[in-house]
């Protein structure tokens, strides 16, 4: 049984359009805002879905160490910090959480750490769908009701490696926003960070009845508890598990 030390206990702008074919929209570190309410896609449910994959590069670097590991072969006990199973897949745990703060003044947090799937049709009206740890090609999704948006003041949404392996530098992972109306949202976590252990991906805010998207890309090398003092959360945190598969 694997454990990581944060578990929460008790608590339009400008962007860039992709292509028509694609029909979505990249926020990046120079456009990285989006108003829901002005795409017309503050309503129904949102679901923001993250998927990762070994880097090529990653890939062909281990290609090429193979001949090294026959000129060496006791690096053959030396392992890597991430193992692939397959060319698409890559053996780290990543998990996508939301730390929520409701109009009413709840705070809380929805991972699969703790089983904190939350809920979709009350407080705090997001839910997460399951916990992919293998990375497989659907990943992990969360929804979130927006026909409650005037109950919700602010979400967080980040990912953490759960198995302690920082690796974010060899997994190319990214969070797509499917709105009920109009184009997806795209964002990639395509900053290297090989020892961070957490990202916080992108916000929603709820400024004066507008719902809009923001970039974050903030990678912390701690885990829930230092993204929770980046954003001024005010949670407690300690000790969590997740049961074997």
């Amino acid at each position: 049984m694997a454990f990581w030390d944060n578990l929460f206990r008790g608590s339009a702008a400008q962007f860039d359009s992709g292509s028509a074919a694609t029909n979505s929209i990249e926020l990046t570190k120079r456009r990285p805002t989006v108003s829901l309410t002005k795409q017309g896609a503050a309503t129904g449910n949102l679901r923001v879905n993250l998927s990762w994959r070994m880097r090529t590069s990653d890939i062909e670097g281990r290609s090429r160490q193979s001949g090294r590991l026959l000129r060496h072969p006791f690096k053959l006990f030396q392992p890597d910090v991430v193992q692939a199973h397959t060319q698409g897949v890559v053996n780290v745990d990543l998990d996508l959480g939301c730390l929520y703060e409701l109009t009413d003044g709840s705070k809380g947090v929805v991972q699969p750490l703790g089983s904190f799937f939350g809920s979709l049709n009350e407080a705090p009206y997001v839910r997460l769908s399951g916990d992919d740890r293998f990375g497989a090609p659907s990943g992990e999704t969360i929804f979130v009701n927006l026909d409650h948006r005037d109950k919700i003041k602010r979400l967080l949404f980040f990912v953490y490696i759960y198995d302690q392996t920082p690796a974010f530098d060899r997994t190319h992972a990214h969070c797509t926003l499917y709105p009920s109306n109009g184009p997806r949202v795209e964002i990639e976590l395509d900053e290297r960070a090989p020892q961070a252990r957490s990202c916080a991906v992108f916000s929603v805010e709820n400024i004066k009845g507008e719902l809009t998207v923001r970039r974050e890309v903030k990678f912390v090398y701690g885990f829930q508890a230092e993204l929770d003092r980046l954003y001024g959360w005010g949670l407690q945190w300690g000790r969590g598990y997740k049961s074997r598969v």
